[in-house]
């Protein structure tokens, strides 16, 4: 492999994307669109002292879904694209190596993703003016973001290679890129709610004047969901990666402050057993519930289990499209293109 080529072969790809004023279009779209959401964050967040670290999740998580939106698009046909435009073997007759095809695609399909970035850099600097935000937790999501558009880029580029018709390959990376962020929604919230379980529901029974019998309990059982026994599904979801390997900021209170926090909030909480709860109004404080600070502090992190599975999809489908791509072609799928 070649620094050279790969470069070459990225540039080339890019000046493709770059022809075209959809291009220019669709980052102009984005631009408008992070202008009315950090507007409206500042709205949401006016109320509290960390109104930066809130506008600033808000759009970094706009940028990932943005990604994950059209990554598919423009990284999906990278491979197959080339093929059916018969430009493909035309390159493979040169010095350029398999590597250096398929390595300079991926430069190229992470760029685009970066392109969103740099468009959304100037949003992010304003909402570091509302001041609470934490280096490290800039730093953190920041390059948690970075890695998650290169497995999405790799995704792209894999499905390219391995699948003979465009069409078909854009489709199947937004099915597994859906399948990531709303398939794992989906499947949490069936498993839990057709796992149920049996539990005691506790509370203090009340005599004829309304005092509380602080000496006996009343129980009744009833079926709750066990969200508790599949939350795992989650942990591969982008955005809870995101959030799950964020530091948290919380207010004095123990509340998280930005949209990292709420998502891994959300998460960590799903953790918890449902099994056995009791009310016990005659406590010394019976409204002494766990802070989410607390609950988060309890619970187990996931996001580099998420970040593992995902690279795992991603780099054994763009190892697969590696070897199909390799030349001499032993065996292509009927139908494919070859010059």
């Amino acid at each position: 492999m070649s620094l050279t080529n790969i470069r070459i072969i990225a540039r080339l790809e890019l000046t493709q994307r770059l022809r075209s004023v959809g291009w220019y279009i669709l980052l102009g779209v984005f631009a408008v669109v992070l202008i009315g959401v950090t507007a409206l964050s500042f709205a949401v967040y006016a109320w509290g002292e960390f109104i930066g670290a809130g506008v600033f999740s808000i759009v970094v998580n706009m940028v990932l879904l943005l990604v994950a939106l059209v990554s598919p698009t423009l990284s999906g046909n990278a491979i197959n694209g080339d093929r059916e435009a018969a430009t493909l073997a035309a390159v493979q007759v040169t010095a350029v190596s398999t590597g250096d095809i398929m390595l300079g695609k991926l430069v190229a399909a992470v760029a685009t993703g970066f392109a969103f970035l740099i468009v959304a850099i100037p949003f992010l600097a304003i909402s570091l003016l509302g001041g609470g935000s934490n280096p490290l937790v800039l730093l953190v999501s920041l390059l948690v973001l970075v890695v998650e558009i290169i497995i999405v880029a790799a995704i792209g580029v894999g499905l390219s290679g391995l699948i003979a018709r465009p069409l078909f390959s854009v489709a199947t990376t937004y099915l597994v890129v859906a399948g990531l962020t709303i398939g794992t929604l989906i499947v949490f919230a069936l498993g839990g709610m057709a796992i149920r379980t049996e539990t005691t529901q506790y509370s203090r029974p009340y005599d004829d004047v309304g005092n509380v019998d602080c000496e006996s309990w009343d129980t009744y059982t009833t079926e709750v969901p066990r969200f508790d026994l599949v939350w795992w599904v989650l942990a591969a979801n982008p955005f809870v990666v995101l959030a799950d390997a964020t530091p948290t900021e919380f207010s004095p209170e123990g509340y998280p402050v930005d949209m990292f926090g709420q998502i891994k909030l959300g998460v960590r909480s799903a953790q918890q057993s449902p099994i056995d709860q009791r009310w016990d109004e005659c406590s010394s404080d019976p409204y002494d519930y766990p802070t989410p600070q607390e609950i988060i502090d309890s619970t187990v992190p996931s996001w580099f289990v998420g970040l593992g599975v995902q690279i795992v999809i991603a780099g054994a489908l763009f190892a697969g499209a590696w070897s199909r791509t390799r030349t001499p072609a032993t065996r292509l799928p009927p139908g494919t293109r070859i010059a």
